[in-house]
């Protein structure tokens, strides 16, 4: 299993260790670039940091938690090869995957409980992109990356 980026803020930090914590138990190797505590930071420095690791290509997929997840999807968006997708359901999970080739899973700590955010973020993982007419519409905003 390929290694997954993992950051979140202040508001995020409960369910990022809850769900760092589940990925270790399914044998996932996974690299939490912070933050480390409850205590107020700044979302863009965690956000930007993960980003630009998928960015990059060190790391293929990642998963970012804040408050709602709308500020970690804003920042994560902003880079090139990233294709960030906000899921607080399922259905919003897997089709990220499927239609959209999701390479970072985004949540809101203060708006999904622990139980969904683990199914959710199952669904996320286990989904394959259906490739086809999915890839040429990626094509047209990200060429292909």
């Amino acid at each position: 299993m390929l290694p997954l980026a993992i950051g979140s803020d202040h508001a995020g930090y409960e369910l990022k260790e809850i769900v760092k914590n589940y990925l270790i138990s399914l044998d996932f190797k996974v690299d939490d670039f912070g933050t480390d505590s409850e205590q107020s930071v700044d979302y863009p420095d965690f956000g930007a940091r993960v980003a630009g690791k998928v960015d990059s290509g060190e790391y293929e997929r990642a998963i970012l938690i804040c408050g709602t997840g709308i500020g970690m999807s804003m920042v994560a968006n902003r880079f090139g090869r990233v294709r960030a997708a906000l899921c607080n359901d399922l259905f919003s999970a897997i089709m990220s995957r499927r239609h959209n080739d999701a390479n970072i899973l985004v949540m809101g700590g203060r708006v999904i409980g622990t139980e969904l955010a683990r199914e959710i973020l199952q669904a996320w993982i286990q989904t394959p992109f259906e490739g086809g007419r999915h890839s040429q519409r990626l094509e047209k905003f990200c060429g292909g990356n």
